[in-house]
């Protein structure tokens, strides 16, 4: 808690600039140059100052600094939940590259919404952020690339940055910054692990078409089946929301399809959340991972150890850092930019190889 000084009235009140000032001996110029760091000030007077901060605990008020057009710093993140572990852990990347950089993160949540997005992205620039990193599965189609295009370049007029967090690209003339993870890869690295393994017949849990993220998944999942000559079976492919519920059901209604044996010896679920729903649904059938049903994820995030899941390792922690760095440190303020991040597969116990192979 800030110290509290008599007041006139013998009641309690927070320790002002005045008060550091008269503690440390120099004007209320000076202590406000100091703690804004707009002045170069001699050392001795800058530690007697800061000294004075300490000893009072001292805090700026706010409210004070804001009518005086002074605003802290920050950078702002919108995602559509912070329940997700995919959100809450790029999150938590933006937080921590923010706070090395001395920047305040505000985070503002959406629940997929497109008007809802569109108001909280307007609010970030109210509060004068340096970067609005957006984060999220979206339709990429002309709608939202126009309406992002100009977010992108109002955003720029008010001297703030837009930044794509594994979002497509809005192309060379946007003033935004695209940092992204390489699901087609990814996607194609799980496949060609299960297909080397011998599966042939692999359901593929979560094609939600339109949708960037799961098309990106069965994009790569569809080349990797072509380079092993394997034939496409749009039957192996389910519909479905990435959502632990919804692995359960999709899983839960491939096996009640009727009589006779199943038809794939392994599943792709299209993140883990997913895969924890297929492994529900398969302990409840007395069906064993690897033994009867072999099993992989994307994302490796929780709880993919916790159910021992071959999945993809995705670098989230290390893409809100990157956005947050393009940000701050770009060269060219506003400049149209694109990361592409890599992913790598995570063995762990849930695929056998079949015989013979």
């Amino acid at each position: 808690m800030p110290r509290r000084t008599a007041a006139d009235d013998g009641q309690p009140r927070l320790a002002t600039i005045r008060d550091v000032a008269q503690h440390a001996g120099v004007s209320v110029a000076t202590v406000s140059r100091i703690l804004s760091g707009t002045y170069p000030s001699a050392p001795s007077t800058r530690a007697k100052v800061m000294r004075a901060v300490s000893e009072l605990d001292y805090v700026a008020n706010a409210h004070a600094r804001g009518l005086a057009g002074v605003r802290p710093k920050s950078v702002a993140i919108v995602v559509n939940s912070v329940i997700s572990p995919h959100y809450a852990h790029v999150a938590q990347g933006v937080q921590e590259e923010a706070a090395r950089e001395g920047r305040l993160c505000i985070v503002g949540t959406t629940g997929g919404d497109p008007e809802r997005e569109l108001a909280t992205i307007g609010l970030m620039r109210q509060e004068q952020a340096e970067a609005v990193i957006l984060v999220g599965n979206i339709v990429a189609d002309d709608a939202y690339r126009e309406r992002m295009a100009s977010i992108a370049r109002a955003l720029a007029r008010a001297g703030s940055q837009l930044v794509l967090c594994g979002r497509p690209p809005l192309g060379p003339d946007v003033p935004a910054i695209g940092v992204e993870y390489d699901n087609t890869a990814g996607a194609h690295a799980i496949t060609s692990h299960l297909l080397s393994a011998g599966h042939r017949r692999i359901l593929f849990l979560g094609r939600r078409s339109g949708y960037t993220t799961p098309d990106s998944r069965i994009a790569g999942y569809r080349a990797a089946l072509a380079a092993h000559r394997v034939p496409h079976d749009p039957g192996l492919e389910v519909d479905g929301t990435m959502e632990r519920g919804e692995g359960y059901r999709m899983m839960r209604e491939r096996l009640d399809r009727g009589p006779g044996p199943r038809d794939f010896t392994a599943v792709f679920a299209s993140n883990d959340l997913i895969a924890a729903g297929v492994r529900d649904v398969l302990r409840e059938r007395g069906l064993r991972i690897p033994d009867d049903v072999s099993l992989v994820g994307f994302d490796d995030l929780p709880p993919a150890a916790d159910i021992d899941l071959t999945t993809v390792h995705v670098p989230h922690e290390e893409l809100g850092r990157t956005a947050v760095r393009l940000a701050l440190r770009g060269e060219t303020p506003g400049a149209a930019q694109r990361v592409l991040l890599g992913t790598h597969i995570v063995v762990r116990d849930s695929v056998r190889r079949l015989r013979g192979v």
